[in-house]
């Protein structure tokens, strides 16, 4: 878990967020929970989930504070940068490309979908994000850190470009082995499709 300044910056925007899921409110907060606790908890029990958070969070284990800003400043240089090894590396996992037949298969009602580990750092997804770390936001706080069955349904929002509605539903991955939660996952959603 997060140590000294991401602690207590975590424990702040833990507070914040509280508030912030507590704002998130309609009917799609209901339908995205649903669509959560059935479909994407089907999708996150596959071994090739559970293998890739377990297998990244032994590796990530020993990362410092200043590991992990560390990575997420050479993710996000590489997100507007022409060299990416970091992103193409993680794009390249067989979870990446499993998580992007998800989205593909969804008929247009998932717009991204990315798993983290008990850190808040990606592990595979189907897009690229704008960031490596997680862990500073609710889609993780708000699953990971309250365990099993923890669902995070966030606000709707349109999305500048398409001019589609979206929203993201999150929850907590849980080892079905072991009943440990392991990671998180974020799935953005059409909410027009709703």
């Amino acid at each position: 878990m997060a140590h000294g300044l991401h602690g207590i910056a975590a424990a702040a925007l833990a507070s914040m967020a509280l508030g912030a899921a507590q704002a998130a409110e309609g009917p799609h907060v209901s339908q995205l929970t649903d669509y959560a606790n059935t479909t994407v908890a089907a999708w996150m029990s596959e071994a090739l989930v559970v293998e890739a958070v377990k297998a990244q969070n032994a590796k990530n284990a020993a990362l410092s504070e200043a590991d992990i800003d560390s990575l997420d400043k050479q993710w996000r240089a590489e997100v507007g940068g022409s060299e990416r090894p970091m992103i193409e590396e993680i794009m390249g996992r067989e979870l990446s490309t499993w998580l992007a037949s998800m989205r593909e298969g969804s008929g247009g009602f998932v717009t991204e979908v990315f798993v983290m580990d008990n850190r808040g750092l990606n592990v595979g997804q189907s897009d690229v994000t704008s960031d490596y770390w997680q862990g500073d936001e609710a889609k993780w706080q708000e699953t990971f850190l309250k365990g099993a069955g923890a669902v995070f349904v966030d606000e709707i929002e349109r999305d500048e470009s398409t001019q589609m509605l979206q929203s993201q539903v999150s929850m907590a991955i849980v080892d079905p082995a072991t009943s440990e939660v392991i990671g998180a996952v974020t799935v953005g959603v059409n909410v027009d499709q709703l």
